[in-house]
C-alpha cells in the first residue's frame, strides 16, 4: 500500500464528477506504437484550477471536465467496486525470480503486459533469466491500472515506478479510442459514502461512464468506442 504524503484528493461525487483538489498536474498520454513495441507517448498539459471537476459520466461537452451533463442525461454513477484491499482480490503467478500479482478485473486494457518475448505471465514464470525477469517488472509497472504488481521474491517488496501525485487522461488511437483517467503517485480516493479507497501508487478510474466496477476502469470504454474528442 502507498501512503499519501500530500494534500491532494479525489472525491466522487453521487452520480457526478470526480472532484479533484490540491492542485494536481494534469496531462495527457497516447498509447503508440513503435516498431511492435507499445509505448506512451506525451500529450499536452492541460490547463487546470487548484480544484477540478473530471466528467465521470462521459457525456461532457468541454471535456475531460465535467460540464453538469451528467445531471441531464440521469447518469448513474453507483459505485460496485469491491473495497477489499488489492492483495485480497489478487491472485499470485509465482517465478523463481520474481512474483507477480494480478486482479484481473482492474484491467484496462492498455496492452503493456505483452512484450516482444511474451507475456508477463510467461516472462514471470521464465524470470531465471535475467532478461525476461527485466522485461516481466517492465510490463507491470507500465500496466496504469496497478492490475499487474511485481514483486521481488527475496525482499517480498513491490517494485513500482516512482510517480509524483499526477493524473493522466489515456487517449488510445490504436484503438480509435479515449482511455481511462491514470491516477498516479497514492492520490487518496474518496467514495461518495465518504469511505476512502485503498491507497495505491496507480489506479485507472472510469470516464465513459460504461464501467461495470465503478469508479473503477474495466475496459468498457473499448467496446463502447469512447470518444472525448480529444484523442
Amino acid at each position: 500500500m502507498v501512503i499519501a504524503l500530500t494534500d491532494c484528493k479525489i472525491k466522487i461525487i453521487k452520480n457526478g464528477p470526480y472532484m479533484v483538489s490540491g492542485n494536481v498536474p494534469l496531462e495527457e498520454k497516447k498509447i503508440i506504437y513503435v516498431n511492435s513495441d507499445i509505448q506512451y507517448s506525451n500529450g499536452e498539459t492541460i490547463p487546470h484550477n487548484e480544484i477540478y471537476a473530471l466528467c465521470r459520466c462521459g457525456k461532457s461537452k468541454i471535456m475531460p471536465f465535467c460540464d453538469g451533463s451528467h445531471i441531464i442525461v440521469k447518469f448513474d454513477g453507483r459505485e460496485t467496486a469491491s473495497k477489499e484491499p488489492y492483495l485480497k482480490q489478487a491472485v499470485t503467478i509465482k517465478g523463481p525470480n520474481l512474483v507477480l500479482t494480478d486482479q484481473k478485473n482492474l484491467c484496462a486494457f492498455a496492452r503493456f503486459c505483452h512484450k516482444a518475448d511474451g507475456d508477463v505471465w510467461s516472462l514471470t514464470e521464465k524470470s531465471s533469466n535475467p532478461k525476461y525477469c527485466k522485461e516481466a517488472i517492465q510490463a507491470a509497472c507500465d500496466c496504469p491500472a496497478g492490475r499487474l504488481v511485481a514483486w521481488d521474491s527475496v525482499t517480498g517488496k513491490a517494485i513500482e515506478p516512482t510517480y509524483e501525485p499526477s493524473i493522466v487522461i489515456i487517449q488510445d488511437p490504436t484503438r480509435q479510442c479515449s482511455g481511462p483517467i491514470w491516477v498516479r503517485g497514492g492520490i487518496p480516493i474518496e467514495s461518495s459514502d465518504g469511505s476512502v479507497y485503498e491507497i495505491r501508487n496507480r489506479v485507472t478510474l472510469c470516464r465513459c461512464g460504461e464501467s461495470l466496477i465503478k469508479p473503477f476502469c474495466d475496459a468498457s470504454h473499448v467496446s463502447a468506442k469512447f470518444n472525448d474528442g480529444r484523442g
